[in-house]
């Protein structure tokens, strides 16, 4: 072929992608695209293969433009732009607009560098030095320094804060700016996992000195116009945004909806383009719409239920055998997550995970064992509160089968319904026993620091093992991965037979969209992109 020829053909080629991606802009089916390459001289066969190519690539390609609606599953007065104290998917979502960190974690839980521009480890991962990006700046023009940073993960250790990072950033006993851009940190021991535990939801970056959160000062993709706890937020794009091309909406509009059958009325009324949260007994009505789409995320989230050690009745350790022996798993697998769930056996690694104890029996539903373990207890025939709430989703179906499990061995169990307004401030932890909810964490040491170490934020039931705490100091030191496999498994042999959580199941988060929205792909820390899903989701138009 002579170069004129060929040039000749590339020049078609254009021509024919131009022709194409306009049509496609314009809402053109794919018998609209094969009218259109035919004509302009195309074989029957190639425009097929071309126009399959074309809707491809089309759909794949990020949009500039347009505004959505987005609900979560949860709505407060208590709702905050602090970082330090997010607690739920709806303050999650606003951190991840609003802020940046130095980290993020990617669909395998690898961390990725964010505002950091490097992370190097040294003497035995006891220090780390970061280097920080040098093209980023605050909405307020500022640039991010490293003072930011110190300022940032210093606020996480005051007690008073309420931080529940403050776990996490105990043992960075040295945290000091060695440069305009580099910070210096010790750690009270190696950890090899620091890396992941800056990609956590709450380890956003603030601005040095940052005390009124009444707005958001971030670097994040989206600037925040207005604030509303309780209400709304609005998002606008933030044209300085250290990420090339990103964001890709104008704005975003959030607004908590505690109700699931109103978050699906709303998207199925074209209210709202993104809702998070659908219990698998809502999926049908989302697939029964043609403009809607399904959004699977799986991992190691789990819905608990609680028995606190620290009181009647579960002080008592066979009353805790007895109710978690009451849990037909099965059963909750499939009539209440409809096959949206695996198998959990009460500790909370879940089987994908690749430090998972496959070894560690699993725990039968058996109400012989349950029986006797009641009447070992000394409360067989006694009545006992459940609170349930629609912030802990499923709660309710799972507290009903334990209602009709619990009769045919003479336990009742009575449902304290609350509302989902202010649930994880003013009811949970606070009950005797009670449901929650836990979104899977980057690795298997921050789950067990936050959820099961004896000074952790989230130590649900309250459980206290010196040899679990000891353990956690030694598999963080520990760089051999076989060794630290050894090291985990213990550690979940120690929550399945002592903690008082109950873990019937390991849960897929399902949310909603309209089809046209793109970009989604699961981040298996949470629902929505891991609650990420601001800076890389764009409109179809």
């Amino acid at each position: 072929m002579s170069n004129s020829q060929e040039f000749k053909k590339v020049e078609m080629a254009t021509a024919d992608s131009l022709r194409v991606d306009e049509a496609l802009r314009r809402g053109a089916s794919r018998r609209d695209l094969m009218n259109v390459l035919i004509a302009a001289g195309m074989s029957v066969a190639a425009a097929g293969a071309f126009a399959t190519f074309a809707e491809t690539a089309h759909a794949e390609t990020p949009r500039r433009g347009g505004k959505i609606k987005v609900a979560t599953n949860g709505s407060s007065a208590t709702e905050t732009l602090d970082p330090a104290k997010t607690l739920t998917q709806t303050d999650y979502s606003r951190a991840f607009m609003f802020y940046s960190k130095l980290t993020v974690l990617d669909e395998t839980l690898t961390p990725q560098l964010e505002l950091a521009e490097e992370l190097a480890p040294s003497e035995g991962a006891t220090v780390w030095t970061i280097k920080l990006r040098r093209d980023v700046r605050f909405h307020d023009g500022s640039p991010l320094t490293s003072a930011d940073v110190v300022y940032s993960l210093q606020r996480h250790k005051d007690p008073a804060l309420g931080s529940a990072m403050r776990a996490l950033v105990g043992p960075m006993e040295e945290i000091t700016a060695t440069g305009p851009d580099e910070v210096r940190i010790r750690l009270s021991g190696p950890n090899a996992d620091l890396p992941a535990i800056f990609g956590h939801q709450s380890c956003v970056i603030v601005k040095d000195g940052a005390t009124d959160f009444r707005t958001a000062n971030g670097t994040g993709p989206y600037k925040c116009q207005e604030f509303q706890p309780g209400v709304r937020s609005l998002a606008v794009r933030n044209t300085e945004y250290f990420k090339p091309g990103k964001p890709y909406l104008d704005a975003i509009e959030l607004f908590g909806i505690t109700d699931e059958q109103a978050r699906v009325n709303a998207l199925l009324a074209g209210d709202m383009q993104f809702i998070g949260t659908i219990s698998p007994r809502l999926v049908p009505r989302i697939a029964a719409a043609p403009n809607l789409a399904l959004f699977e995320t799986k991992g190691g989230a789990y819905h608990d239920l609680v028995l606190r050690l620290d009181g009647t009745p579960g002080s008592n350790p066979d009353f805790v055998l007895a109710v978690k022996h009451m849990f037909n798993r099965e059963q909750i697998r499939r009539a209440v997550y409809r096959g949206f769930a695996v198998i959990g056996n009460d500790q909370p690694i879940d089987p994908a995970n690749r430090f998972h104890d496959a070894g560690l029996p699993q725990r039968p539903f058996d109400l012989d064992k349950a029986r006797f373990h009641l009447q070992r207890s000394g409360f067989a025939s006694q009545a006992f509160p459940i609170v349930v709430s629609p912030a802990a989703p499923n709660s309710e179906e799972i507290a009903q089968l334990l209602q009709q499990t619990g009769q045919q061995i003479g336990l009742n169990f009575r449902m304290q319904r609350v509302p989902a307004d202010g649930y994880w401030s003013n009811h949970w932890a606070k009950h005797p026993i009670f449901f929650s909810s836990n979104p899977p964490r980057p690795s298997v040491d921050i789950a067990f620091t936050q959820y099961f170490y004896s000074k952790g934020p989230y130590n649900e039931s309250a459980w206290r093992n010196e040899r679990f705490d000891a353990l956690l100091l030694e598999a963080r030191a520990e760089t051999d991965t076989n060794k630290r496999r050894e090291i985990y498994g213990e550690m979940q042999r120690l929550v399945h037979d002592g903690a008082g959580i109950c873990i019937p199941v390991f849960v897929s988060y399902l949310d909603a969209h309209v089809s046209k929205l793109k970009g989604l792909r699961p981040i298996p820390t949470g629902g929505m992109m891991g609650y990420n899903f601001a800076e890389n989701i764009w409109l179809d138009q």
